[in-house]
C-alpha cells in the first residue's frame, strides 16, 4: 500500500482509504516517509497497538491503531516510560 495523505504527524492515510494513528513513541520513524513509500499492514500482537505499518523498504515497523479509536490509558506512558 502507498500513503495517500499524511498531513498530521500522527495519523496516515493509505491508498485503500484506511486511516491509522501512530504510535507517539514511534513518530520519528515516520519522518522519511514519501508518498512513494510501500508500506504494508500486519496485526500485532503488541499490548498498546492492534496492528504495525512496515517500511518495505528498509523493514522498520511503526506500531498503529484505527484512527478512531483511542490509546489504552496508562499504556502509552508505560511504554514511553521503557515498563
Amino acid at each position: 500500500m502507498k500513503i495517500h495523505t499524511h498531513a498530521e504527524s500522527h495519523v496516515v492515510e493509505l491508498d485503500d482509504g484506511s486511516q491509522w494513528q501512530i504510535f507517539p513513541g514511534d513518530l520519528a520513524t515516520t519522518l522519511s516517509w514519501k508518498p512513494e513509500t510501500d508500506l504494508r499492514l500486519e496485526q500485532s500482537g503488541d499490548r498498546v497497538s492492534s496492528h504495525v505499518l512496515v517500511n518495505g523498504t528498509d523493514q522498520s515497523r511503526v506500531r498503529v491503531i484505527a484512527a478512531d479509536e483511542t490509546w489504552v490509558d496508562g499504556e502509552v506512558k508505560k511504554v514511553l516510560k521503557g515498563g
